[in-house]
């Protein structure tokens, strides 16, 4: 049996390149590096939309779910940026990382995996860290 992996926030496809024995389904939402990741992997489906909308829409016709959304929000490096340095204003965090992980926690029956940096605060679910 093939396992079925959805690779939300693709880019170019960088997590990908040890899997093997896969059926993957990748969401890249720019055009432009979603065909660099096909050229990569051309055995993929490669999929053009907004992957917090697929993965809510999709969840269900995958046995894996890797996601690995977007992290300046919660970054060190923004919060230094902006605090010590003065080069960007502040943000909030983008809550769409815990919103993944609560809606997988609750309504997935897969196994995931919701990759991201280390936060610059206490985070709000305890990660597991490697």
């Amino acid at each position: 049996m093939t396992v079925k992996v959805l690779n939300l926030y693709s880019g170019l496809g960088g997590n990908r390149k040890l899997w093997t024995d896969v059926e993957v389904t990748a969401v890249e939402y720019k055009q432009e590096i979603a065909d660099i990741y096909k050229h990569f992997f051309p055995e993929d489906t490669v999929v053009v939309a907004d992957a917090h909308q697929y993965l809510l829409e999709h969840f269900k016709e995958f046995d894996f779910i890797w996601s690995s959304p977007p992290c300046p929000s919660h970054s060190r490096v923004r919060k230094f940026s902006s605090v010590v340095r003065g080069q960007s204003e502040p943000i909030f965090p983008s809550m769409k990382l815990y919103e993944e992980i609560l809606f997988l926690q609750g309504y997935f029956e897969g196994k995931w995996v919701v990759e991201n940096v280390i936060s610059w605060y206490n985070p709000l679910i305890k990660p597991f860290e490697s």
